[in-house]
């Protein structure tokens, strides 16, 4: 069976992987081109294809007369999408004979659209997962082929919790592949009415809301961790940056907003519901921050 691989991210790169380790032959690979500007944590999808000989291409968009030709002439069986960036519309979909399919981060139909772990960790959800499922015009509604849950721990962040979702979505494809290659697929259809569509997020989206309780603040930290950008507040003393939490109880005091205060050698952030959290890392003004003289109200 012959596929074409639309991919990026780590995701991208086990589940190229394992279509390989599947015994499937991928004719053409299209990514990305790594964005200068953008936090590079993620292994490179080009340089699994260009270690396997695999030809590979970066348009800017894929839905080119040009590209729609070279995914034509490789007269794929298959066509995946593995964290791929881009919408693919309806001639590109249609190139494969039997499918075009895609690798998607969450428990379908559950958080559908765009980075689904960061937004279940910001709704404090205790799991997560990966589906594999058919791909139509739409974003993330088409039939499940499989899914795979995995925890959300308290104190996950969202690098942790990605790392799981990897991990899952290389076992539910490895343990399709069979059934798919050989047409026996049971497909499940959707109920979009039991999940919602999320979308993307912005490096200003990361500010924390000073009226926000102790645990939407500890999920908002947790899930805009490294190597994302962070949760942050501006303060009189400058861009409070917190990168790591830890629930800690009640300070039992009214408060009309959060604040950080030092107290016994750590930092605390104070909610305004009474819960507290340890914080164990921050900077202020891009400098690591450990002791504060008076306490700093979160604007």
């Amino acid at each position: 069976m012959k596929a074409v691989v639309f991919a990026y991210h780590n995701v991208g790169v086990r589940c190229l992987k394992a279509l390989l380790g599947g015994g499937v032959e991928v004719a053409l690979v299209v990514t990305h081109r790594d964005n200068p500007k953008e936090n590079i944590w993620f292994a490179s999808v080009e340089q699994v294809a260009r270690d396997h000989g695999i030809p590979v291409i970066t348009p800017d968009d894929p839905n080119t007369p040009e590209v729609l030709a070279r995914v034509q002439a490789a007269r794929p069986d298959f066509l995946f999408s593995f964290y791929y960036r881009h919408m693919l519309k309806a001639p590109l979909l249609e190139c494969a004979a039997r499918g075009a399919f895609n690798m998607h981060g969450s428990l379908l139909p559950r958080y559908r659209g765009r980075v689904p772990i960061n937004w279940a960790i910001i709704h404090g959800e205790t799991e997560t997962g990966a589906t594999l499922h058919v791909m139509n015009v739409k974003p993330d509604n088409g039939p499940i082929v499989d899914q795979m849950a995995v925890p959300i721990l308290p104190d996950d962040n969202a690098d942790e919790v990605f790392a799981k979702v990897t991990v899952a979505a290389e076992m539910v494809l490895a343990r399709s592949l069979p059934a798919l290659l050989a047409g026996q697929t049971e497909f499940r259809q959707q109920d979009l009415s039991l999940g919602g569509y999320f979308g993307g997020r912005k490096p200003e989206d990361g500010r924390i809301d000073p009226l926000a309780g102790a645990a939407q603040l500890h999920n908002f930290v947790r899930a805009l961790s490294h190597p994302f950008p962070g949760a942050f507040a501006d303060t009189e003393s400058g861009r409070l940056v917190i990168w790591k939490t830890l629930r800690a109880g009640s300070h039992g005091q009214a408060l009309q907003g959060a604040r950080l205060r030092a107290d016994d050698g750590a930092l605390w952030l104070e909610a305004v519901d009474g819960g507290c959290l340890k914080v164990l890392s921050a900077t202020l003004d891009g400098a690591p921050l450990e002791q504060l003289a008076e306490p700093l109200a979160l604007n």
